[in-house]
């Protein structure tokens, strides 16, 4: 191992904000905007090569040959000094192409490095007859492998060209088995693959899905050094709520849209964990939902629905439930940050839904959605989303939401449909800290002005 050594606990900045407060329900919505930052304080510029581990999946058809020939060669001669790699190939299950022999990792070194790229110029890829029962077979033979490899950062690279992806039903089941094992970059290359399974894979495994016409061996080499400045492999955010919130929802809107899985915690019935990966060093932005019963609560008083919890560092959520006959107060400092957080995913939404609108030829409805991300994008300014509907389509009115459709190639729908959906968003503008609070006499948890217990230690408050 190195002798550099990174902190435990990297610098962590936690900020809650509240879309507003609610009016009474029995399913209420709560919606709080959640700013981590993290600070790599102290740490080396880049992650030790020891402890990093990929793989290189490569799920191409022979045909597709030439889109690899010298991508992968290329990728492997820049693999950094003592990264822990492995390539897989495919015939009728994905298979170890290198290393070969018994060992089922290689270390990179000068002559490794020589041999790996060597080697893959034999690469076995899909022929005609029997391939892998979709991307499922990929993600399994990827766990199973990175398993016996105990190290802090564990990666898939996938390569695919859609060609085994027919049939596919285990994605969704093996997805789940992988929660937590490794974190996932998927390349497409040529032009008959399908957008939504690759999308699913980054989202569910915290990755990104890229479609690489040209420059495919730089695209692995620069995912391999993005996991170099991995700061953090792991940092989970737990929700601990009152007993009146009956639901807890947590996804990543920025950088990437990710979706996140909540864990409950055994002896704490109240309290779920969404682990995240691969930190680095900036800010990630969370739509925090939460459904709560009103039917027990005071009304016009300031509760503490939640506390989240990031590290050591603690914020409540803190609302009140207004009368129905009055009308809500100004929404909070913050609460800007909110809505422009859902308005964001809705013009994601819509662009995605319009560009598999116009894949369908259902014009009509690709002429709707495209109207409302171009609406969205011109009131936050996003330029690039503009530039995407402009491929498809002549933008008459952005603010107003008009679009006429127009000629276009039809091979740029699927690159534009995974852009939609993994493409980095443009950073939220600052938002205001949450609330101030007391704090817990007994174990320092932070708590709403009006809260009675501890919602940390479940002491009585002073």
């Amino acid at each position: 191992m190195s002798a550099h050594t990174r902190p435990s606990q990297p610098g962590i900045r936690l900020r809650v904000d509240l879309g507003g407060d609610p009016r009474p329900h029995r399913s209420a919505k709560i919606e709080a905007h959640l700013r981590v930052d993290v600070a790599a304080d102290g740490a080396p510029g880049d992650l030790p090569a020891v402890q990093l581990a990929v793989i290189i999946a490569v799920d191409v058809a022979e045909s597709n040959r030439a889109a690899v020939r010298h991508a992968l060669p290329t990728a492997l001669r820049a693999l950094p000094d003592r990264i822990s790699f492995a390539v897989l190939g495919s015939g009728p299950q994905p298979v170890r192409c290198y290393p070969r022999g018994d060992a089922e990792w290689a270390v990179a070194d000068r002559e490794e490095r020589r041999r790996a790229a060597f080697v893959t110029g034999s690469l076995p890829l899909h022929r005609e007859g029997p391939r892998p029962a979709g991307y499922a077979a990929w993600v399994a033979g990827a766990r199973a492998l990175l398993d016996g490899r105990p190290v802090s950062v564990r990666h898939l690279v996938l390569i695919t060209d859609g060609s085994s992806a027919a049939g596919e039903t285990r994605l969704e089941e093996e997805l789940d088995a992988c929660a937590g094992q490794f974190t996932c970059d998927v390349f497409a290359v040529g032009a008959d693959w399908t957008p939504d399974p690759l999308l699913t894979l980054a989202e569910r495994l915290h990755g990104t899905a890229e479609f690489v016409d040209d420059g495919l061996g730089g695209a692995i080499t620069a995912a391999i050094h993005r996991l170099r400045r991995v700061h953090t492999p792991q940092l989970p955010i737990e929700v601990t709520v009152r007993p009146s919130v009956r639901q807890v929802s947590l996804s990543e809107k920025a950088p990437r849209p990710h979706r996140l899985g909540g864990l409950p915690q055994p002896g704490r019935p109240n309290c779920w964990s969404f682990p995240t990966y691969q930190w680095q060093q900036g800010a990630r932005d969370y739509l925090l939902t939460l459904v709560a019963d009103s039917g027990t609560d005071p009304l016009e008083t300031e509760l503490q629905f939640a506390m989240v919890s990031v590290g050591d560092v603690h914020e409540p959520v803190t609302a009140r439930w207004h009368l129905p006959d009055r009308s809500p107060p100004p929404a909070p400092a913050g609460g800007d940050s909110v809505r422009e957080l859902t308005a964001t995913a809705r013009m994601r939404g819509a662009l995605r839904q319009g560009l598999v609108a116009l894949e369908k030829h259902q014009l009509d409805t690709a002429a709707d959605r495209l109207g409302q991300a171009a609406r969205l994008a011109a009131q936050f300014r996003v330029d690039w989303v503009l530039n995407e509907i402009s491929a498809v389509a002549d933008i008459e009115d952005a603010s107003a939401g008009r679009v006429r459709l127009r000629a276009f190639e039809a091979g740029t729908l699927g690159p534009m449909i995974l852009r939609a959906g993994s493409r980095p968003g443009r950073p939220l503008a600052d938002a205001v800290g949450a609330r101030p609070g007391p704090r817990c006499g007994g174990c320092g948890t932070p708590a709403g002005s009006e809260a009675r217990y501890c919602i940390g230690c479940g002491e009585k408050l002073l």
